[in-house]
């Protein structure tokens, strides 16, 4: 089936109750599947709290302004240097973020958890976003501490065409009509 739309979203045909439940947005998704598995989503409440604070980061702050620099960098039909600037900055100064917390820990969160899962995959694309990983040495260990374990090598590979040098959303006129042209439709 073509979906039609940017959302993440998966249907587990074995949710609650045995009965097919659909998931839509990472961070719902991450904790659905962690509450599920009972994996990289602990149970106890204070190491929850530290997971989810640092989920609802990605979710709020580094996915909307990665994906903007994202954008503006690469994918927009011309080019504006305030935006550019604009996001560019506001990633760096988030990887200073990531870099002050995993001073003192191998993961955001303590334990390898579904918040690195989320951040991991904005930050994989560091060189899209105009960022030096060298800059940040401790950002840079985490990045290929979690890109060592083999279900994220297994994950990063999915999609790698739309990573090719070759493959430009604004030169798709199907994509850039789907993905930056909707309104809402009432």
């Amino acid at each position: 089936m073509l979906f039609r739309s940017r959302i993440p979203a998966i249907l587990d045909p074995n949710g609650p109750d045995g009965k097919p439940v659909s998931v839509f947005e990472s961070g719902a998704i991450l904790q659905y599947l962690g509450r599920k598995t009972g994996k990289f989503y602990p149970k106890e409440e204070r190491a929850r709290i530290e997971v989810e604070q640092w989920l609802y980061w990605q979710v709020g702050g580094l996915g909307p302004m990665a994906g903007q620099a994202h954008h503006f960098r690469g994918d927009a039909p011309e080019q504006i240097p305030y935006a550019i600037d604009r996001y560019t900055n506001e990633v760096n100064r988030l990887y200073g973020v990531m870099e002050k917390r995993l001073a003192d820990r191998d993961y955001l969160a303590g334990a390898y958890s579904i918040a690195d899962i989320a951040c991991w995959g904005w930050a994989r694309n560091w060189k899209r976003q105009g960022q030096n990983i060298d800059d940040f040495p401790k950002l840079k260990a985490w990045h290929e501490r979690v890109g060592a374990r083999p279900a994220v090598q297994k994950g990063a590979t999915i999609g790698d065409y739309l990573r090719s040098p070759n493959y430009q959303i604004g030169q798709d006129p199907v994509a850039v009509k789907i993905l930056f042209g909707q309104r809402a439709r009432t």
